[in-house]
């Protein structure tokens, strides 16, 4: 198999995992029934909290080369762009420290990134007013769905660097999706293209189960 992407990957992931996983949602495993808010709780409800970060993924961990890397911008936007590495790193950087809230029911608090803040981003590739939604697209075929006004809060980045070094391979480097407010499989590892839409497009996991926004203080785990 080739490190780079192509399209027969999906063919590829683990099978067993995903049948759990929709197994999961079916039963409503982890759900507490409790609900919280970040002003009151940094721990959302139903979470543990870990030291070390867990990988996870669909099986495949694609090996992108740098010079080989892009990222393309797409739909209802006024400046659709192809990044290239380079082109990334031009961009304005930013330092960010956030926690992390898997659904998978661990947490781990302040981690800090690196890498261009989506508002930064937004400002470069101008959305068009009908924009609401936004999908992205992983190298190894993986997608999640966002609204725009998830991807424009402060927070939010498109991260190449965890804890001052290079984002590893199985954790989605080159470039992630960082999105902290929300359980962490909105935040697309190997992130390649960015589609902005007029209407909502469930990705990956929402098709199979899983809420379609995510917010881990409300324990919005399945749909």
């Amino acid at each position: 198999m080739s490190d780079d992407y192509k399209p027969g990957l999906i063919g590829q992931f683990k099978d067993k995992l995903i049948a759990s996983k929709q197994q999961w949602a079916r039963d409503g495993r982890l759900l507490t029934g409790e609900t919280s808010s970040p002003a009151r709780n940094r721990l959302p409800p139903g979470q543990r909290l870990v030291r070390e970060w867990p990988v996870l993924d669909l099986g495949v961990q694609p090996n992108i080369q740098l010079e080989r890397w892009q990222l393309s911008v797409e739909g209802l936007v006024g400046s659709p762009v192809r990044l290239t590495w380079n082109d990334f790193l031009d961009l304005p950087q930013s330092d960010l420290v956030s926690d992390i809230h898997c659904v998978t029911a661990w947490s781990r608090y302040d981690n800090r990134w690196s890498g261009v803040k989506a508002t930064d981003f937004l400002e470069l590739v101008k959305p068009h007013q009908d924009a609401k939604h936004i999908v992205f697209q992983s190298y190894d075929g993986y997608t999640t769905n966002v609204t725009l006004e998830m991807f424009s809060a402060p927070d939010v980045l498109l991260a190449h660097s965890w804890e001052g070094q290079p984002l590893t391979r199985e954790h989605g480097g080159p470039v992630r999706i960082v999105m902290p407010q929300f359980y962490f499989w909105k935040s697309a590892k190997w992130v390649k293209q960015i589609t902005f839409l007029d209407r909502d497009v469930p990705g990956y996991w929402e098709v199979r189960g899983y809420h379609n926004t995510g917010d881990p203080w409300k324990e919005e785990r399945y749909g």
